[in-house]
This record gives structure tokens, C-alpha cells and sequence, in this order.
């Protein structure tokens, strides 16, 4: 509920201070008083797109502040703490508009953006006139209207969750398929690649040793009259014959040499012993020279094929066994891919056949919803003087979303047989007036949490039909809150508080005031709005009926 609304120095006010309560309250006045300057200045604090010189001429900086009662439950704590700003039990409202055009804003003593403030002021504040197209006038907005109409939040929630469940299946089957799809475009490649490197077989430090092997065999012929020279000098006529015919005719002496060749004994053993796997070396050595000419082809083969394909793959000849486990894993890939692919179409299936079950469920339910609606509101009107309009919610195939598959629009008719169409179509304005508040008394519901805001919603209406306007309005505003801005002085008499805006002039400067009224002040201002300028007798005699009507 908007408690208090403080405005300096915007467009013609200097200095406003207005305390509102619960109920109806009336804002009346003559044409041009400034009743428009204090919708445009609450819905500057707000954080409302409106006009975009608002400071007064000659002051440094406008500045509006409105305070909000916030009860528990109250959705604008949700904001508040998503926000990270204070919230509890009391909501102030500052924002300061410089002569520059530099717009500031503050929520509980913090700095904030517009944006939150516009997120608060949907959840604080509706307002309906004929020019409204943030509210009843807008079709974006009748499909929630009839939703929470039809307190279908529980169907709503089912839908979101389906819709949320069938975009995950689809998205998990589009990435199956891009994967498989890649993988199939290289599926020869794959294939051939395998059998080729599975047929080579190459292994983990192959290449080195066949390079080792390779060089060996070219240079064997070079070396091996050499190895074998040096093998007979080892061998029974060369140096071992010499070291053994050494040993054995010291050992024949040692005995009389006192010890003196033991140590000399000793060590030509052991050198018989490092001769002796000299000597295996070299027999291994030239037995390992001693090759076939076509292995050195062989091998030259297999070498250079181990490295092609290194090439072709760009690896390290030791990587290619390691890289043909990844082609053979790529390949498997593919087929277990096209298990994976049927199992997503399932899981697609059974997702957008839980979806159309939910969003069929919800438009059931908005079918019936809507059939209570026109009702309804056809009640309402009546007594509003258009029991010969007609008014009919047409829900129409949309395109699956999150929120069903229904479109909802309000449409009227102003006569029976008259073709149907968007209210601010086919409506006069003051028949738009009461299109809109019968439907608004019809969907208000127990929602007392905002302040609902007329702005001359009884424009062209008059007499009984105007007393009808006011009744509804009084009805609405029953525990909580509205702001009517009115012409009629059916509907001020039916305002439990009332308020007259008026301009006068100080100083060569016009200004404009809002007035509380006592009792006898609204049989003025009520009697003013019956007669006009000159108050008669007469019209305070009528004023005075309204208000006990």
C-alpha cells in the first residue's frame, strides 16, 4: 500500500507532501491543475519511461519519494533480497532527476537501478486508464492475467518443468547426432587407417631398434675383416695362447721365486677370465655382421613404412600403435553411437509426449477458466450500462513454449453480432472505461498486495452509469487500496478519501497543490464538479446527496 508521496520541485509543484490511506482515494480538480504531474511524478520514483524533463524550471534538481507498507508474503521482498538491498515492513522510494538529466535512485537508503525499481513497481502498483499499455490494454499480458484467474500455477510449474525436460532430451539428441554425423563423414578414413596400422603392427621403440639394425647391416661388410682380425688375435694362436703358456711357466717356478708370483699368477687369471667374454663379444658381434642382404631390405622396408605413416598421421613413429587404439575407439564411437541415437529419439518421444499431456491439461483448464471469466465480466457490465456488450476471451494455437501452447487475447464486442476485436480497438473511450474496470474487478481476486491506479477511467461516462463506475470502485478498493483520478462527481462521492489538486500563482510562478478535503471541503469540491464554476444551492444540495448515497 503507498503510504506517502513527497515530491520537490518537479514540473509544477515545489513542495508536496501527501499521506494516503487504505480504501478509495479521489483526486479531482479542473482540467490542467496538475492531477497528471503526480501520476508522472510516481511513476518517475518508480523508474517509469515518461516525460523527459521533469525538474522545475529553475531548481538544480527534482526529487520524489514515495513509502510503501509491505506486509509479510509481499512478493517485492523477493526482489529486495535478490537485490541485495534491506527490505522489512516499510519500502522507501527516492530518486532525484538533476536539471542535467542525470536520474539517480535509492531503495531503503541504498543506491539502486532503474531496473530494480521498475521489478518493484510491478509487484507495488498497477495503473489502468484508456492510454494504458502496460496493463489490461496490453495482450502480452492476458495470458498470465487468465492464468492467475485460474489459479493455475500448479499446471504452469508441470508445463515449465516438461518444456525444460523436452529441451534437454532435444539438445542431447542434436549433440548425439552432430558426433555421430562427424564421426560417419570419416568413417572410410577410419576404417582404412585401421586396417592399414593394424596390418604394419608397429610397436612402441620399434623404429630405433630397425634404424640400429639397418646401419649395422650397411656397415657390416666395412667392419667385419676387422672384427675378424682382431677375433684371431684373441683367440687359441694369439693372445690367449701366449697368456696361458705365461701362466704356465711362471706357475712351474713360483715355487722357488718365495711368493714373489702369486699376485702376478693371479691377475693373468683374471685376465683370462675378461679375455674369455672379450672373446664371446666379438663371436656374438660377428655373427650378428654375419647377415642375409635381403633382411637389410626387409628391414629397410619396414622402416620406411613405420615412418610413412608417421607422416601420414602426423605422430611420432612410437605413437602410431597408442593412435591406432584411438581410430579403433573412434570407430566404436559410431556404432555405439547409433544405439545412443535411438535411445535419445526415445527419450525425445517420452519428453514431448509428457509436454503435450501438461500443456493440454493447462489449456483445458484456461478453456474453462476463460468460460468462467466471460461470465463474469458480462455480470459486471451490466450494471454498468452495456448489458448489450460482449465480451469473450479467445484462446487461440500458439507455438510450444515454456507456457503452453495457447495464445489469449480479450476481445469485445460493443453490440450483439458485432464483430469481435482488441478492447482499445472497438471500444469508445467511455466504453474502454468500463470494459476495463469490469474486468479488472473480475481479476483482482483477493490480491490487495498493490495499488491499483485509475487515471480518469470514467471519462465519458455520466449519471447512473457513473454511479455504477464508482460502486465498483469503492468495491474494489474494499481491503486494500485504489487511487482514482476523476472528473465525476458520482465517483468522488464514493472515495473514502478525497483530495483536490489546484494551481495558483506566487511570485509571477505557477504552481500546483493537492488539498486533503474536510466533509464540508468535498461538498464544495463535489458541488464545483456538478455545476462548474458558479457553486449554487442547488449543487451543494447535490453534493451533498451523492455523499450519503
Amino acid at each position: 500500500m503507498l503510504r506517502a508521496l513527497d515530491i520537490r520541485d518537479m514540473l509544477i509543484i515545489d513542495r508536496l507532501e501527501l499521506t494516503f490511506q487504505p480504501g478509495l482515494n479521489a483526486l479531482t480538480g479542473e482540467t490542467g491543475a496538475g492531477k497528471s504531474i503526480l501520476l508522472d511524478s510516481l511513476g518517475f520514483v518508480l523508474g517509469w519511461r515518461g516525460r523527459a524533463e521533469l525538474v522545475r524550471q529553475g531548481a538544480a534538481q527534482g526529487e520524489v519519494v514515495a513509502e510503501f507498507e509491505l506486509p509479510e508474503g509481499h512478493p517485492a521482498h523477493a526482489i529486495l533480497t535478490e537485490a541485495g538491498l534491506p527490505g522489512g515492513s516499510e519500502l522507501i522510494l527516492r530518486r532525484v532527476n538533476t536539471a542535467e538529466g542525470r536520474k539517480t535512485a535509492w531503495v531503503n537508503d541504498r543506491r539502486c537501478s532503474g531496473e530494480v525499481l521498475r521489478a518493484l513497481s510491478e509487484t507495488l502498483v498497477e495503473l489502468h486508464g484508456q492510454h494504458d499499455d502496460r496493463g489490461l490494454l496490453n495482450p502480452r499480458g492476458h495470458r498470465g492475467m487468465l492464468d492467475a484467474y485460474a489459479g493455475a500455477e500448479p499446471q504452469l510449474a508441470a508445463v515449465r518443468a516438461a518444456w525444460t525436460e523436452m529441451a534437454r532430451a532435444r539438445k542431447a539428441l542434436a549433440e548425439t547426432e552432430a558426433a555421430v554425423a562427424a564421426v560417419r563423414s570419416e568413417e572410410e578414413f577410419l576404417r582404412h587407417s585401421v586396417a592399414e596400422l593394424d596390418k604394419l603392427d608397429p610397436q612402441p621403440g620399434e623404429d630405433a631398434e630397425l634404424d640400429a639394425r639397418r646401419r649395422m647391416m650397411q656397415g657390416a661388410e666395412r667392419i667385419r675383416d676387422d672384427v675378424a682380425r682382431a677375433f684371431a688375435l684373441l683367440g687359441g694362436d694369439g693372445a690367449e695362447r701366449a697368456m696361458a703358456d705365461a701362466v704356465r711357466w711362471l706357475e712351474g717356478v713360483a715355487d722357488r721365486a718365495e711368493g714373489q708370483l702369486d699376485e702376478p699368477i693371479a691377475a693373468l687369471g683374471r685376465a683370462l677370465i675378461e679375455l674369455g667374454e672379450a672373446q664371446d663379444g666379438v663371436t656374438a658381434c660377428l655373427e650378428a655382421l654375419d647377415f642375409n642382404p635381403a633382411e637389410l631390405e626387409q628391414t629397410e622396408e619396414r622402416l620406411f613404412a613405420i615412418r610413412a605413416l608417421a607422416r601420414k598421421h602426423d605422430v611420432a613413429p612410437d605413437d602410431l600403435s597408442g593412435y591406432a587404439d584411438t581410430l579403433r575407439a573412434r570407430l566404436g564411437q559410431l556404432e555405439a553411437g547409433d544405439a545412443d541415437l535411438a535411445d535419445r529419439r526415445v527419450a525425445v518421444q517420452a519428453a514431448q509426449a509428457t509436454y503435450n499431456a501438461a500443456a493440454e491439461a493447462l489449456s483445458a483448464l484456461r478453456r474453462e477458466a476463460a468460460g468462467r471469466l466471460d461470465a463474469a465480466v458480462m455480470a459486471e457490465l451490466a450494471p454498468l450500462k452495456m448489458e448489450r456488450a460482449v465480451f469473450q476471451t479467445q484462446i487461440t494455437p500458439a507455438d510450444p513454449g515454456p507456457e503452453g501452447q495457447d495464445a489469449v487475447a480479450f476481445t469485445v464486442a460493443t453490440n450483439p453480432g458485432a464483430p469481435s476485436g482488441p478492447l482499445n480497438k472497438i471500444a469508445s473511450g467511455g466504453e474502454l472505461s468500463r470494459f476495463l474496470l469490469a474486468l479488472k474487478v473480475c481479476l483482482s481476486g483477493d490480491d490487495s498486495t498493490r495499488t491499483m491506479i485509475f487515471d480518469e477511467i470514467d471519462r465519458g461516462v455520466g449519471g447512473a452509469t457513473a454511479d455504477a463506475v464508482g460502486r465498483r470502485l469503492a468495491a474494489l478498493a474494499q481491503g486494500g487500496q485504489v487511487l482514482v483520478v476523476t472528473h465525476s462527481p458520482q465517483v468522488a462521492a464514493r472515495a473514502a478519501h478525497h483530495w483536490r489538486v489546484q494551481k495558483h500563482v506566487t511570485d509571477g510562478q505557477t504552481l500546483s497543490t493537492v488539498l486533503p478535503l474536510s466533509e464540508p471541503d468535498r461538498i464544495d469540491e463535489i458541488a464545483r464538479m456538478v455545476s462548474g464554476d458558479v457553486i449554487t444551492d442547488e449543487a451543494r444540495a447535490a453534493a451533498r446527496s451523492l455523499l450519503q448515497a
